[in-house]
């Protein structure tokens, strides 16, 4: 598997340099990145690739509810289960020209630079996205590491600087948020209809539910006591609140 481009190893990408001189990535650390979070729910998402890296994005995209297709001539037995079982689909061949019609992106796994190339050269015609796993210069997108809890999804990015202080990262803020926040953010979901359709503004809105998050009682450390009742209570009670306000406007 190709590594991250660095100086004085054989180059791996678009440039051919030979010899990398970091010429592709010179810039990366600069690169400010535009964070968002993909629909991928009936969406095709392409791997190409079945090895261990293969099987760790297939599941991640699979986790999202991809509709996930693997193209390579050998997979590990993991991703062959998958496909058995009916949670893949896999066509087993090389890459070949046209594999990227009708697909939402692209994450690449491979050992043959050519490949790489080829197959981010293929996506940037078509203006998709891309990603060549370990080979920075071949991404129009990057995988941040993602903490999830419940319905929470955190992203931490290093821009490619390095996925060992990205991982740290991620364990330190597992340990941070808790079950407690996913808990929190399922209970003031269930009032944002009521919120929405009661409080005339984004501003009357946004009062109300900073009122709950950061009011005199802390109601992340109530559900950490197991008094999840009580927060319901608050919610209630800030409620009746907004509505009264309204009705004395």
């Amino acid at each position: 598997m190709p590594a991250a481009a660095y100086a004085g190893k054989e180059c791996v990408c678009q440039f051919k340099r030979g010899i990398c001189d970091q010429t592709c990535v010179k810039d990366m650390l600069d690169t400010p990145f535009y964070i968002a979070c993909l629909r991928l729910r009936g969406r095709k998402c392409l791997v190409v690739g079945g090895g261990e890296l293969g099987l760790e994005k297939t599941e991640g995209l699979l986790a999202c509810d991809g509709d996930v297709i693997v193209i390579a001539p050998e997979v590990k037995a993991e991703v062959e289960a998958l496909a058995v079982e009916g949670s893949i689909q896999w066509i087993k061949r090389d890459y070949e020209h046209g594999d990227l019609e009708g697909k939402f992106l692209v994450i690449a796994c491979t050992d043959d630079t050519d490949t790489n190339i080829r197959i981010y050269d293929d996506a940037e015609e078509r203006a998709m996205l891309a990603n060549i796993v370990d080979v920075p210069p071949l991404c129009n997108f990057i995988l941040p590491a993602i903490v999830r809890t419940g319905p929470l999804a955190i992203a931490i990015s290093t821009a490619g600087a390095s996925p060992a202080l990205a991982k740290r990262m991620k364990r330190e803020v597992q340990e941070l948020f808790g079950e407690e926040y996913a808990r929190m953010a399922v209970m003031l979901n269930e009032v944002r209809g009521w919120a929405k359709g009661t409080l005339p503004t984004y501003q009357d809105r946004k009062v109300f539910f900073e009122g709950i998050v950061n009011g005199p009682e802390d109601p992340l450390q109530l559900i950490r006591d197991g008094q999840e009742k009580r927060v319901m209570e608050i919610i209630i009670d800030a409620q009746k609140r907004a509505e009264a306000e309204l009705a004395q406007a």
